[in-house]
């Protein structure tokens, strides 16, 4: 990139995550210029936590991890300043914000357009991830890798892209698909990525998605749907 300090926005989907956001937001590197919390129709304390921890609070009452996400975009694409670099990251402290820098590092020194934080397992935490999604991720990466040849093995929500080729991308799911239409569009495009390797912990509270039976069978679809969606286009 052709800056030396990039103006680096986080955006974090968040639907009760009261407890965690606050633990979030003060681990996040000073390098970012602004701390997006998008409240997904939450109905404890995230708001006010989030917005007593300095972060810009944001609600969607559509719920969907998507809708949460678009948002967020929404709201970049209306300031006056520019941005350089988006970084989305969860906001039940699963994640370590403070790898923030090695997380957009390639696309500040190498110019690398996409850069997915993956949940290797030399360094996840025991329990962090649940056996659906280990296999949902390889499944859809090992489809990916056969359907479009990627070198990608993990769907990590933890990920940082240039603020112009995400708009490129023209995102449009608005639920559990999000993570994987970005891989794939990114794919088509061409776009520059590498993975970089990241530790994972146990997340504050249940998840809304692997924590249900419902959730992971949704997810799993929505997935599953856009991988042959792709594969298949000509």
């Amino acid at each position: 990139m052709q800056s030396t300090n990039p103006i680096i926005r986080v955006i974090i989907p968040a639907y009760n995550e009261a407890d965690s956001i606050p633990l979030v937001i003060k681990d996040i590197p000073s390098l970012v210029t602004e701390v997006i919390v998008v409240s997904n129709n939450s109905s404890d304390d995230t708001i006010v936590n989030a917005q007593k921890a300095g972060a810009t609070v944001l609600e969607e009452l559509q719920r969907g991890y998507g809708y949460a996400c678009l948002k967020g975009m929404e709201y970049v694409s209306q300031l006056s300043d520019t941005t350089d670099i988006i970084v989305f990251l969860d906001g039940d402290y699963s994640d370590y914000p403070e790898q923030l820098l090695e997380l957009v590092q390639p696309i500040i020194d190498e110019n690398i357009d996409f850069v997915i934080g993956a949940r290797v397992k030399s360094l996840r935490e025991k329990g962090s991830m649940t056996a659906p999604q280990i296999f949902g991720n390889w499944l859809a990466t090992t489809l990916m890798s056969i359907l479009f040849r990627s070198r990608f093995t993990d769907l990590g929500p933890f990920r940082a892209i240039k603020y112009e080729k995400l708009l490129a991308l023209e995102m449009e799911d608005k639920t559990y698909g999000w993570t994987v239409e970005m891989q794939l569009k990114a794919l088509r495009k061409k776009y520059s990525y590498v993975e970089k390797p990241m530790k994972y912990r146990n997340r504050i509270g249940v998840s809304k998605v692997s924590g249900t039976v419902k959730g992971a069978i949704f997810a799993g679809v929505k997935i599953l749907t856009w991988i042959f969606k792709y594969g298949f286009k000509k």
